[in-house]
């Protein structure tokens, strides 16, 4: 369990920051704006949880909060290995698979898709949309960085599967308040 009784330690005025292993790496790095990526999306589902309200969504959605600490610490874990232990926590295909399962559950009853859809209707879908969007520039950071040293393929795995499920998420909600927002080519010519 982690417990911090002291919030600034003055370790990384130099631009540094401490990885799980105890090695240091520039706060510019693209490790960092990997996990600073990761942080701005779990912090962009919370403003989506505060619009939903009592939505039935909320639990999976708060479920998806905790794993994508697990998620950051994983990409905080140097190495070539990544199955976990009790020291080292990594996304498992398991985790993976309940955003699958999760997302054909929602998508079930969702008439099919006739045109793009724009990420607006109420506040909550609307959350939900940048949610998803955040994720995407998350998922962008970590093929990125996957360029340059090894991550964890489940971790890139999830974070594909976790824009699909806000995708789907934000039509179920919308489709409880008068459906998708649709493009429409050309309309404000």
């Amino acid at each position: 369990m982690v417990k911090l009784n002291k919030i600034y330690t003055r370790t990384g005025d130099d631009g540094t920051t401490g990885l799980v292993d105890g090695s240091r790496v520039a706060k510019s790095s693209a490790r960092m704006a990997l996990i600073g990526d990761v942080d701005e999306a779990n912090s962009a589902i919370g403003v989506a949880i505060a619009a939903l309200g009592s939505d039935p969504i909320v639990p999976d959605l708060s479920r998806i909060q905790n794993d994508l600490f697990d998620l950051g610490a994983d990409f905080a874990t140097p190495g070539e290995e990544f199955d976990p232990d009790e020291m080292t926590l990594r996304i498992v295909p398991a985790q993976v698979e309940r955003l699958e399962r999760e997302i054909d559950a929602m998508n079930e009853g969702l008439e099919p898709l006739r045109s793009f859809i724009l990420p607006a209707g109420t506040a909550a879908v609307s959350a939900l949309h940048l949610a998803r969007a955040v994720v995407r520039r998350a998922e962008r950071s970590a093929v990125a960085a996957a360029g340059g040293m090894p991550l964890n393929p489940q971790a890139l795995a999830y974070l594909n599967r976790l824009s699909d499920h806000l995708f789907v998420a934000a039509r179920l909600v919308a489709s409880r308040s008068g459906g998708d927002v649709l493009w429409v080519p050309g309309a404000s010519r």
